[in-house]
């Protein structure tokens, strides 16, 4: 009798998740943004880019994209810098598109004190352009050191900072401290990115948080990041930080 209700407890599930990711596939996903502005998060597609651009010509003529196909359709982008990432981080690590990143969003949006999307890019980066709700974490900003002192570091200002990096990281995050270490019992789960399936900074990030002590189960890697996201056309916005 236990399995057939966990059975079905695990099909219901199935079924609203592949419920939510046809809905933000079809129609998008609104959310409320800092000042509470609706802000809709779609793929904003020329009517000019229709179904009569799909064929093989279109496709992968010329320079991937066929001379006919409107410009309004086609992308230009960067490929050969940074280092390739592969598919899988590691072990207990789940990588995700971008229809697991809308309905990521919109769990954000109805609890908040459970989910968050991180953008891990420099702060250069995520000022230019984000993904919608995104908080931004540089990987470079995640320097936990275990029973660090002020005298650990050259001057004030540099501890000054350490700590306000930290206090940031822990709010975001929902990481306590305890007289018996970091507690992650009530950590968020959190979908990390940063520029593209070719950039590390998200990866880095995920790495430093694993070392911590944060748990594999609650975090997941958004792999095309920033590039992917643009290519497909969906929303971005200018946040602070």
């Amino acid at each position: 009798m236990k399995k057939i209700i966990l059975i079905t407890i695990l099909l219901s599930s199935m079924l609203l998740s592949e419920s939510l990711l046809s809905q933000v596939q079809k129609s998008g996903l609104i959310i409320k943004g800092k000042s509470n502005e609706k802000i809709l998060i779609q793929r904003e597609q020329s009517p000019l880019c229709t179904k009569d651009n799909i064929n093989p010509k279109s496709l992968f003529g010329g320079d991937f994209a066929g001379n006919k196909v409107a410009s309004v359709c086609k992308k230009t982008f960067v490929t050969k810098v940074g280092v390739l990432q592969p598919m899988k981080l590691g072990k207990g690590i789940k990588t995700v598109g971008e229809l697991e990143v809308l309905v990521h969003i919109e769990n954000t949006q109805k609890n908040p004190s459970d989910y968050v999307l991180i953008d891990a890019r420099t702060k250069q980066w995520f000022e230019q352009m984000t993904i919608p709700s995104s908080k931004n974490i540089p990987f470079n900003e995640i320097n936990y050191m275990e029973e660090s002192e002020k005298e650990d570091f050259d001057n004030d200002e540099a501890y000054k900072m350490y700590t306000k990096q930290l206090s940031k990281l822990f709010k975001v995050l929902n990481i306590k401290r305890t007289a018996k270490g970091l507690d992650f019992s009530n950590v968020k789960s959190v979908v990390f990115y940063c520029n593209g399936s070719w950039c590390s900074q998200s990866p880095n990030a995920i790495f430093k948080l694993i070392n911590m002590g944060y748990p594999k189960e609650k975090i997941l890697w958004y792999r095309g990041g920033l590039q992917d996201w643009l290519i497909y056309d969906f929303t971005v916005t200018k946040e602070n930080s």
